[in-house]
C-alpha cells in the first residue's frame, strides 16, 4: 500500500542517509574509485534480487545512486523502505 508523504516523513527519520525528493526514497554514496562503486552494486543487486524488489540505479565513476519506488503502487510502500534499511545494514 502506498505511503502518505507524512508517513514517508516520519519513517525517514531512522533510516541514516535516504531522503524523499517527492516521488521516490534516494540515496547517494561515494567511493575511492569505480571498482568499489561497482563493488556495492553488486552488493545492491544481491538484495534487491532476494526481496525481488528492484531500485533505479545510477552510477557515475565512483558515485552510485539509488532511487527507490514501488512502481505497481506508484509510490513509496514499506518495500521501499525495508530495501533501503536492507542496503544500509549491509555495511554500505
Amino acid at each position: 500500500m502506498k505511503l502518505l508523504p507524512q508517513e514517508i516523513q516520519d519513517r525517514l527519520t531512522t533510516l541514516t542517509g535516504w531522503e524523499f525528493d517527492g516521488q521516490m526514497l534516494v540515496r547517494e554514496w561515494t567511493f575511492r574509485n569505480f571498482r568499489e562503486a561497482m563493488h556495492f552494486v553488486k552488493q545492491v543487486a544481491d538484495l534487491a534480487e532476494a526481496m525481488d524488489h528492484h531500485p533505479d540505479i545510477y552510477i557515475s565513476y565512483n558515485r552510485v545512486r539509488l532511487s527507490l519506488m514501488t512502481h505497481s503502487e506508484g509510490g513509496i510502500t514499506d518495500r521501499d523502505f525495508q530495501l533501503a534499511a536492507q542496503i544500509n545494514r549491509s555495511g554500505s
